[in-house]
């Protein structure tokens, strides 16, 4: 097996490259690459390539499943080591409400919550550390100070951020204790049926993609209670998910899917969360057969399947095709202030980009 060789010290750090020797010819790059550098796990290169991070012989190359090349200088530049903590960034904030104890802001979709491989700057972390100062490091963790839940990055809406310690403990406590009101909007490819009701499910990371969530079935076997072992523990609870809760309610319906009129091509629906899971309204709507428009994870299409004709339907049809994200909106947060006890309640419209599809769809 041939060995990377060192770069000279000019190079980024962590700069790796290798000659291809003759029997590696063929085989698949980021398996053969993985072995050669045993700094990187394979998932680790794969990424790397597909970003754009490997050359061969110069050249640019980010197919992971391309062949081995016998003789080409394969050179792979991860990205420079990021510092342990996030650092203060002037990115602009809406803010509803600000205090002593806590921000509630509207994180735009695009917008990335806090620090993570592929987006360690531009994160509204960034941005509450530029915006609060220093007061706001430690908070709930280095990592991610402040934040006590999240909206996806292409999710948009109301959020609410600790500034201070104890107003963290104690809205992580209602959060987990489910006293929070958190109503979203969403626009569905299709309408729920029935239009109103409550999805009750347990979710678990999808065994087939580890960037997905997926609805899974009860545990026929519970864990054993004088089990002391913990990780094992762990494993099998995230194994048979967890129980997520989503109560909805279809606000308005548009077009028909085919001549009948007896499915509506679109719909706007309210949805309110009893739990907090990861993606789960993405996940629970497309389980109930009407995922999120523009959901790039959980929608099977693009746009939307519809039947009709004339200028505003044509109209109607390109904009929902040329959605580029999840139609997902945070629009209400409710909660008693962690420290005074005082009532509040924040509402936030829906954004130009997803206005914009309301409004077409409600031409069908």
């Amino acid at each position: 097996m041939s060995k990377a060789f060192d770069v000279s010290s000019t190079d980024a750090p962590g700069a790796t490259a290798v000659i291809a020797p003759g029997e590696a010819a063929g085989r698949r790059l980021d398996k053969w690459l993985s072995e050669v550098s045993p700094a990187f796990s394979r998932s680790r290169v794969k990424a790397l390539i597909e970003e754009g991070r490997l050359s061969v012989d110069g050249a640019q190359e980010t197919d992971p499943k391309a062949g081995v090349i016998a003789g080409a200088c394969y050179r792979l530049d991860p990205p420079p080591v990021m510092a342990a903590t996030p650092q203060p960034e002037d990115i602009a904030l809406d803010i509803l409400h600000e205090d002593d104890e806590l921000i509630v802001l509207v994180k735009p979709a695009g917008l990335v919550v806090h620090p993570a491989p592929g987006a360690w700057t531009g994160t509204l972390v960034n941005a509450l550390l530029h915006h609060c100062g220093d007061g706001l490091t430690g908070i709930g963790g280095v990592a991610r100070p402040g934040i006590v839940h999240r909206l996806d990055k292409e999710t948009s809406g109301v959020m609410v951020v600790a500034k201070s310690e104890r107003a963290h403990t104690r809205l992580v406590d209602m959060f987990a204790a489910h006293e929070i009101e958190r109503a979203y909007l969403a626009v569905t490819r299709g309408a729920p049926r029935p239009l109103v009701g409550r999805i009750v499910t347990r979710i678990a990371r999808s065994t087939g993609d580890r960037k997905k969530m997926a609805v899974v079935r009860e545990r026929s076997v519970r864990p054993d209670p004088y089990s002391d072992d913990a990780e094992a523990d762990a494993a099998d609870a995230q194994m048979h998910g967890k129980t997520a809760i989503t109560n909805y309610r279809t606000l308005e319906t548009w077009g028909r899917q085919d001549q009948t009129g007896a499915q509506p091509a679109a719909a706007l629906v309210e949805c309110r969360l009893e739990t907090g899971r990861t993606h789960q309204i993405r996940v629970h709507l497309a389980h109930i057969g009407a995922p999120v428009m523009g959901d790039p994870t959980y929608g099977k299409a693009r746009g939307v399947k519809a039947f009709g004709a004339g200028r505003d339907f044509d109209h109607a049809v390109a904009i929902a095709r040329g959605f580029r994200r999840q139609a997902l909106h945070a629009a209400i947060l409710g909660f008693e202030h962690p420290v005074t006890g005082e009532a509040m309640r924040f509402e936030a419209p829906p954004p130009d980009d997803l206005a914009e599809l309301i409004a077409a769809l409600r031409r069908f």
